[in-house]
């Protein structure tokens, strides 16, 4: 009779079975509270993580304090911007932008009381789940792009880029622009900057001692692409390309 060779009982994968199912007693050990948050920390995490994702590569919340661009954002409104813009989506004329008020445009922010729960809203703003409302930014409507000639205004009253006037459907209706008399051309690398509410707007035309009233392309943290808040106001941002469609390319180009 032939020899048998004795194995070992049980299966081959025994050792990593008991491994499983000592892990899985180790669960059922646990309270159910315990199994729960967990989940919950795990869930905020990601989030967080995600949130900050977003805002550092894709889009990021501002809060709006001033009446500048009304009709177009209201006072208090939130919104999303867009950071691929200027780069690597070029910047258009008619383009709602916030930009670094690099050229001390606004007055210095006062120093903010600090509560015991301030460190909680910085770093939700820093990692993009509340609103950036430092004050030290501002959005205006992007009107002259590098190379162009903007004037104000025709014999129409007509603000004109590169010779061809604009029928600029964004204005604030309630109020009949005031004329304020100007005549730039464009640098490269910067852009010509107004606001919706014209008589309300502290733009390029007020800061043409500084820059020449520009804004450079660099402060420019991106495109205001839609309005997040209030929710009776959510809508998407236009850019009002058919204002635009008629201008020529600028001299040279």
């Amino acid at each position: 009779m032939a020899a048998h060779e004795e194995r070992p009982a049980g299966p081959a994968h025994a050792g990593k079975s008991s491994r499983r199912a000592k892990r899985a007693r180790a669960r059922e050990g646990r309270s159910p509270l315990f199994l729960w948050l967990k989940e919950v920390a795990t869930v905020v995490v990601v989030a967080v993580v995600l949130s900050f994702l977003i805002k550092t590569f894709l889009f990021r919340a501002f809060y709006i304090p001033s009446e500048s661009m009304v009709n177009t954002l209201d006072v208090n409104d939130r919104i999303f911007v867009n950071l691929l813009v200027p780069q690597p989506i070029a910047l258009q004329r008619g383009d709602v932008v916030v930009f670094r008020d690099s050229q001390g445009w606004l007055a210095p922010a006062a120093q903010k009381t600090k509560g015991p729960f301030t460190w909680v809203q910085d770093g939700l703003t820093f990692v993009g789940l509340l609103p950036d409302n430092s004050e030290q930014h501002l959005v205006k409507r992007v009107i002259g792009l590098p190379g162009d000639h903007v004037v104000c205004c025709d014999a129409g009253g007509q603000l004109t880029i590169n010779g061809a006037p604009l029928d600029e459907k964004y204005i604030n209706p309630a109020e009949i622009p005031q004329v304020r008399d100007f005549d730039v051309v464009v640098p490269a690398g910067k852009v010509w900057v107004m606001g919706d509410n014209r008589n309300h707007s502290a733009d390029s035309r007020a800061h043409m001692d500084t820059n020449g009233g520009f804004v450079n392309e660099s402060d420019i943290e991106g495109q205001a692409a839609v309005i997040a808040w209030p929710l009776n106001r959510i809508s998407a941002l236009d850019n009002y390309p058919g204002v635009f469609r008629s201008v020529p390319a600028p001299a040279g180009k």
